[in-house]
């Protein structure tokens, strides 16, 4: 397991990643200029459809501004800043990658939320809060570099309060083996994909009931075909937080959605009153 860990990391090792998001962001102003989340959504949504499937996925959730969030693998942290400037709850977000965290954190001073938004550090599958610490836990486009299921959501339930809302938006397994690189993978040493019932099963085992699970790969397909038709928005910069490498991973994921490879999962789970505690260890 910790070799696997180490893989990911390098992944996403983003050297440097916060000097060169200053530099981007200098068109904006001076530093002392507060940004609105919303500004910075080409840089820092890495998901399949973007800003949109954030809001999507919030809205399913029901999430309101008594809620206390976790996004787990939060990357430079646009999914918490959204949530919190739209609905005013509080969110703290964990990612393994500790210049994501830094740039989240840079981020976040930058649109004045500081006090609403935190970030740390931190394993999926050995998350660092309490027994049922939150209302709700966001998962986007992470599950796929994970292979023990299980673990990372036992993790997710036991943070979950009895009744708190599990959001999932994440790459699926349909057909054939997809073609790599990807955005999230270099090669499929680090992917782990499962399908839609695979998905629903091992969440459900961990102590969650389905409140919705919706396979939203034709929507991905929309996306997929109008990027490839009409190229990125000059807006849209993600290369700049994930390399160079990044154009050709994200035009092969457009072509594995489209050539019926993977799909795209939207789905809230609740948490039940008997949650289900994983007792191995943790890497």
């Amino acid at each position: 397991m910790t070799n696997e860990l180490d893989a990911v990391r390098a992944h996403y090792r983003a050297a440097g990643l916060t000097e060169r998001l200053k530099a981007a962001l200098s068109s904006f102003g001076s530093e002392d200029k507060i940004l609105h989340a919303s500004e910075l959504a080409p840089l820092d949504h890495f998901h399949t459809r973007g800003m949109a499937a954030t809001v999507e996925l919030a809205a399913l959730a029901g999430i309101t501004a008594r809620m206390s969030v976790l996004d787990v693998g939060a990357g430079v942290g646009g999914p918490a800043r959204f949530l919190a400037a739209t609905y005013g709850c509080s969110v703290k977000g964990i990612d393994l990658s500790e210049p994501f965290i830094q740039a989240a954190r840079y981020l976040t001073q930058r649109t004045g939320q500081q006090d609403q938004v935190g970030f740390q550090v931190g394993s999926a599958l050995e998350l660092p809060f309490e027994d049922a610490t939150f209302d709700a836990v966001f998962l986007q486009h992470v599950a796929m570099n994970i292979g023990a299921r299980d673990r990372l959501y036992a993790e997710i339930r036991r943070v979950l309060r009895a009744g708190g809302r599990f959001a999932t938006y994440d790459v699926v397994l349909c057909e054939g083996e997809p073609t790599y690189p990807l955005p999230w993978a270099s090669t499929s040493s680090t992917s782990f994909l499962l399908s839609i019932p695979q998905t629903q099963k091992a969440i459900e085992e961990a102590g969650f009931r389905a409140s919705l699970v919706r396979d939203d790969t034709e929507a991905a397909k929309e996306w997929a075909s109008q990027l490839r038709s009409t190229g990125p928005s000059p807006a849209l910069n993600l290369g700049l937080v994930m390399g160079p490498d990044f154009a050709k991973a994200a035009a092969n994921l457009g072509r594995n959605l489209l050539d019926g490879r993977l799909g795209i999962l939207s789905a809230v789970f609740k948490a039940t009153t008997a949650g289900i505690r994983y007792e191995g260890e943790f890497a």
